[in-house]
């Protein structure tokens, strides 16, 4: 029962989205390739021929109405979940947790602890300061920008998911101060800190100290964000 309410409630955030956007085919076409779905594999599924879905996107087509939208998010689900339903469980988490998926990206408990070595081999981080726990129980990969705008610091506690025991793994950053102070007000911090997109000559002078005065592992990638995030989701 939870797995089905986990669908219906993403198919009611995908639709809603699709119906009240300014672009609807723009954004038909933004969930469909978070979904990693070609428009072949959904005109498949749903026994139209590809130049449909290609029609609604580019807007050469009138808006669809909601039963074509019902229609192609039922079948964006269905394609996913005959695949093992990964993305559908992704962003379950996400929501399940009360976020936006665009400001926690992923949000993922694994089977077992993981070495924090082997999560870092895994997205080819560096770490910069060594921490007081070696391994992990999930991650969260966080937009730092949309966080700050909008979460509040008891909505930043929940970024934790099950478990302190994780890795929260920062995008869209320029230096890497406000994670790092926002760690100063969060208790208990989380066993690792990650800040994507950035190099050591680039991250702020005060970062490392931080790191070590409240004990967490801190780490730095460049891998590039899609398969970055093409990494983490495979990570059960």
């Amino acid at each position: 029962m939870q797995g089905s309410d986990h669908r219906r409630d993403l198919a009611e955030k995908i639709a809603g989205e699709i119906v009240l956007s300014d672009d609807p085919g723009a954004t038909m076409r933004k969930w469909r390739t978070d979904f990693d779905v070609s428009q072949t594999a959904l005109s498949d599924e749903l026994d139209v021929s590809p130049s449909v879905i290609s029609d609604y996107e580019s807007g050469r087509r009138e808006s669809p109405g909601i039963r074509v939208v019902e229609r192609v998010v039922d079948g964006l689900l269905d394609v996913d979940e005959a695949r093992g339903g990964n993305h559908v469980r992704q962003y379950a988490r996400v929501l399940s947790a009360g976020f936006d998926s665009d400001v926690v990206l992923d949000l993922r408990e694994y089977q077992s602890n993981r070495r924090l070595t082997e999560f870092y081999d895994a997205i080819e981080a560096t770490e910069l300061v060594s921490g007081s726990q070696d391994r992990i129980a999930g991650h969260t990969v966080i937009d730092s920008i949309a966080a700050i705008r909008r979460l509040s610091s008891e909505e930043f506690y929940r970024l934790y998911g099950q478990s302190t025991n994780r890795a929260l793994v920062f995008t869209n950053i320029t230096r890497g101060e406000s994670p790092l102070v926002a760690m100063r007000v969060v208790n208990p911090t989380p066993n690792a800190v990650v800040l994507h997109g950035i190099d050591e000559d680039s991250l702020w002078d005060y970062a490392p100290a931080l790191a070590r005065i409240d004990g967490f592992s801190l780490a730095i990638t460049e891998m590039p964000e899609e398969r970055f995030l093409e990494t983490v989701t495979a990570l059960e």
